[in-house]
């Protein structure tokens, strides 16, 4: 064990809350790792950001403005696991606002394969860049990219966490919060909400980081739903009564809580987090589902979300219906991570001000 293994040891043993001021410069975001960090006010200025940023992009004029608020920084993309949505995602809001990106997304082809550490590749990447977005599938990795920077680096840059192990999934909670204060817009936004989540929530990370979310809106409820071998682990259940978010488990089928929600969020079976061959088979999720026959009993005005990859949890049938917010969602991840790196930037103002 190296003395920089000893030293994060110590580290991730501090609360989240304790951690947050490792991730921050004179009292904003510098790094984006983990949900906790985000309050109400900073999900509403990234809700506004991301609004306006989609605006002045759709003229040529806007468009060329954008492009030349960062185009003096490099970003570089880590994704060492599976992504194409993230990635594609982050790369675009790259792109729009001028930052030129480079990537690696195998270890095979870095000098990881020769032997070098993490962490020496890590402040190689440093080196030639002004923004590191990583997606990794070790717990937290991301953590630790932004506690080596910061602590023991003459050269941090921020580091975005673009998923990490079963367990953060930040900028995905972001765009989806964004999606919901959209989809809301006209109901009141998202306070006084019901958000219904179904799957693999143990080893969802996309469903943990929007979980944490909640505690920045009000009198906000969440109905979990999947058989108890997916069940939300214990963690999140405590933050959640810690901060006395109301929540409900339902462990026998998807359509007996279905009336009950404003907002369903469907996620797939995590199988690559399979702890032995066919550990996920063996769980009957069948009844729970989203069925054509299901569309009945969702409230008129409900929001069906993804976070995708999606396998059979949602039937194609139901992509036309209205309610099915999915692939706006989708879209709406590059603006949202968009307007999180000129916030990190601090290039906001004159986006909103143009």
């Amino acid at each position: 064990m190296t003395i920089l293994d000893e030293r994060f040891g110590e580290f991730e043993k501090l609360q989240s809350e304790e951690k947050i001021a490792y991730f921050e410069k004179d009292g904003r975001l510098y790094d984006m790792i983990i949900s906790q960090q985000l309050n109400r006010q900073v999900l509403e200025d990234l809700y506004r950001i991301s609004n306006r940023l989609r605006a002045v992009a759709k003229s040529k004029a806007g468009s060329m403005f954008l492009q030349n608020l960062l185009c003096h920084k490099r970003a570089m993309l880590y994704f060492t696991q599976p992504s194409s949505r993230t990635f594609l995602s982050f790369e675009n809001a790259c792109h729009i606002l001028g930052m030129r990106t480079s990537e690696i997304r195998d270890t095979s082809v870095s000098s990881e394969v020769k032997g070098e550490t993490f962490d020496d590749s890590l402040r190689t990447f440093s080196s030639y860049t002004d923004l590191i977005i990583m997606r990794h599938h070790g717990q937290n990795i991301a953590e630790r990219a932004a506690w080596l920077l910061n602590t023991w680096s003459n050269r941090p840059v921020p580091i975005i966490n673009g998923g990490s192990g079963s367990d953060q999934h930040p900028t995905q909670a972001i765009l989806d919060v964004y999606t919901l204060l959209r989809s809301f817009e006209d109901q009141g936004g998202l306070d006084g909400k019901t958000v219904l989540m179904c799957g693999d929530l143990r080893r969802g990370r996309t469903v943990r980081s929007l979980s944490y979310l909640m505690k920045d809106f009000e009198d906000v409820r969440i109905i979990y739903a999947a058989p108890k071998a997916f069940q939300m682990k214990e963690d999140v259940c405590a933050f959640l009564e810690k901060h006395k978010i109301r929540y409900q488990v339902e462990t026998e089928a998807l359509e007996k809580v279905l009336p009950d929600a404003d907002a369903i969020y469907m996620t797939r079976i995590q199988d690559e987090h399979d702890t032995e061959p066919g550990e996920s088979s063996r769980t009957d999720i069948s009844k729970f589902k989203l069925a054509p026959a299901d569309m009945a009993k969702l409230r008129p005005n409900a929001v069906i979300m993804h976070p995708f990859p999606r396998r059979d949890e949602i039937d194609v049938s139901i992509d036309r219906d209205p309610r099915a917010m999915y692939w706006r969602q989708e879209r709406n991840g590059m603006w949202t991570r968009g307007a999180l790196i000129a916030y990190i930037f601090r290039v906001e103002d004159q986006i909103m001000n143009y």
